[in-house]
């Protein structure tokens, strides 16, 4: 009951819902949702901490930069959950203006700029 409780109590900050929308673009550098979210790292990173506690996400240290992805596997309940709010999580107009800050700052990113 306690991990079904975390998993849903971490859902609840629209900050991270943000967060979960974008990396469902793929792996993402805490640089990359500085910029998207035009928050501070220290925002993002206590976001980046709970959802990764709570099973979301997994971290991979490149250098001095993190970069987050989406857990695959996850137990049954959870991978329930993703493909929910994958399909509905792009209907929010926030996150849908986050995948556009996304795919431009992407677009003119400096390849060095993280990691």
């Amino acid at each position: 009951m306690k991990e079904m409780a975390k998993l849903f109590k971490a859902l609840s900050e629209d900050v991270r819902l943000r967060i979960l929308g974008l990396l469902c673009q793929g792996e993402l550098c805490v640089c990359d949702l500085m910029a998207v979210l035009d928050l501070p790292q220290s925002t993002i990173s206590r976001h980046l901490s709970y959802l990764t506690n709570a099973g979301w996400l997994a971290g991979e240290r490149r250098g001095v930069w993190m970069y987050y992805r989406l857990i695959d596997d996850g137990g049954d309940l959870q991978q329930d959950l993703m493909a929910v709010l994958i399909k509905h999580l792009a209907k929010l107009p926030a996150v849908a203006r986050d995948y556009a800050r996304l795919t431009q700052y992407l677009k003119t990113k400096n390849p060095s700029a993280c990691g």
